[in-house]
């Protein structure tokens, strides 16, 4: 961990809690493997005893044979095999009669304890046959095979019970047992390693995206992440920061931007306020010379005032701190009444000002920045058309969207500046307006006044033959359009 990094405590770390996952999922692994195998051998020893006590049963129904004095076994006393049979289902044999009393009991069968006399006439009388299980005092199990037998020449019911104990096999269950208890911890020992190690293969990506992450600033964020190439989600991750980073590069450039912008804006003014006072304060001998410097200080109030005004409001707007106040009205009426208000201008500068539209033309605005939308359009048309050109104003409609265009027949704007003419505090450069330069914010008042109305805007322009701003705007749903074109022109 390098000094530049939080420390974190290690079990709060993303390896350690994977590893620990891998640690308890392979310890319940390897604990659900070996119980498994210990009761499935559990269950094969059993089966294999079920089936050798299956044979002794078969083998005891053709050497036992039942007198009135009691159990004689039949069997050739010469041959070693069948001496041995017998001797072996002698070891754990059990022989009472019907009443339940005993006609035969090996040692064997006694030390695991004797049926009760009611048991015993109870398994007589369901004449049904069945296994039970038995423990001696050393806590060796045993496994019996009971039943009924029948004397042929007698027809008289037995019960007769063998057994055989697990002395070889249940010493390999336990073996087995304790040897996997001992190897448990060396699984889960390997089991944590490996999860310790493929954890950390598995973050090596994500510390490199932390470390590459963490080399880009606010000074380089022109630096982008490495993509690994693989498609996969780490990439799209990647792919996510870096279009995230491309953000706030173009945020950082425009606030940076703005900064210049607005510090020049408020320098300019601010120094020419003090240059007036100080020659007002130094050089004035009369009332005349302070009245002209207090003036001219008071012009450069006014115009610092309008820009943080200008400023505020377009930081209101843009922050949605300033709400549309929508109602549906006829547009044609206030057309009429702004470029009413141009005219004058328009005459002092010898241009012509021409405005056509339908008769009516209902539509859903907010009439204070749809008035400031049209105003600032014909101001700027107005402004860069030299004496002697035109500007004309254009209202049309169909059936769901209106369309306001405002062209001039002025200098125009080159191709590379278009892009930028919406952007705040920018002013085409080599472009001047008159005796009073702009703010360079009216175009971005007007961009945001059309995306509120979820409107769009156009502009196209030729350099030395004028420029045409396009706006469409969505008609009321009630709209009362007469397409009926009315021309006006200035008197």
């Amino acid at each position: 961990m390098s000094d530049g990094e939080p420390r974190v405590r290690i079990t709060r770390r993303l390896r350690f809690r994977l590893t620990a996952n891998y640690l308890l999922f392979f310890t319940l692994l390897f604990g659900a493997l070996g119980a498994g195998f210990y009761h499935l051998l559990g269950r094969i020893q059993d089966s294999q005893v079920r089936q050798l006590l299956d044979e002794q049963w078969l083998a005891l129904v053709g050497y036992l044979r039942i007198r009135g004095s009691g159990p004689v076994w039949v069997f050739n006393q010469d041959d070693p095999n069948e001496v041995f049979a017998v001797e072996r289902l002698r070891r754990v044999f059990f022989l009472a009669d019907s009443q339940g009393q005993p006609l035969e009991i090996s040692p064997g069968y006694r030390v695991i304890g004797v049926e009760s006399r009611a048991e015993i006439r109870a398994a007589i009388q369901s004449r049904a046959a069945g296994w039970r299980y038995r423990s001696d005092p050393s806590h060796l199990t045993y496994l019996l095979r009971w039943g009924v037998l029948v004397d042929a020449q007698t027809n008289r019911p037995y019960y007769v019970a063998i057994g055989r104990s697990f002395d070889i096999t249940q010493p390999v269950r336990r073996r087995f047992l304790w040897i996997y208890i001992a190897v448990l911890p060396l699984f889960v020992c390997g089991g944590s390693l490996f999860g310790w190690y493929w954890a950390g293969r598995a973050l090596r990506p994500i510390n490199n995206l932390v470390e590459a992450t963490q080399r880009i600033t606010g000074t380089n964020l022109s630096l982008r992440i490495p993509a690994s190439g693989t498609g996969d989600e780490l990439d799209r991750l990647i792919d996510t920061l870096n279009q995230m980073i491309g953000r706030l590069e173009k945020s950082f450039r425009h606030m940076r931007q703005f900064t210049a912008d607005v510090s020049h804006e408020l320098r300019t003014p601010i120094t020419a306020v003090r240059g007036q006072l100080e020659v007002a304060l130094y050089t004035a001998r009369t009332v005349e010379q302070y009245r002209e410097a207090v003036l001219d200080a008071l012009e450069e109030v006014e115009r610092l005032t309008r820009f943080v005004h200008a400023m505020l409001s377009l930081s209101q707007a843009e922050s949605g701190q300033l709400t549309l106040h929508k109602e549906a009205m006829d547009v044609v009426p206030i057309l009429k009444d702004i470029t009413g208000q141009f005219q004058i201008p328009a005459d002092e500068s010898r241009l012509q000002l021409s405005l056509e539209t339908p008769l009516h033309c209902v539509a859903e605005l907010d009439r204070v920045q749809f008035e400031r939308l049209v105003t600032n359009l014909l101001a700027n048309a107005v402004k860069f058309t030299p004496p002697g050109g035109e500007v004309r104003v254009r209202l049309s409609a169909d059936r769901d969207k209106l369309e306001l265009v405002v062209e001039d027949t002025g200098c125009g704007i080159p191709a590379e500046y278009l892009p930028h003419v919406f952007d705040r505090l920018y002013r085409v450069p080599g472009i001047e307006g008159g005796p009073e330069k702009g703010l360079g914010l009216g175009l971005s008042f007007v961009s945001w006044i059309v995306k509120a109305h979820a409107g769009s805007i156009r502009v196209a322009s030729t350099v030395g033959k004028g420029t045409r701003f396009s706006v469409t705007l969505p008609l009321a749903a009630t709209q009362a359009v007469d397409s009926a074109p009315l021309n006006v022109h200035p008197a």
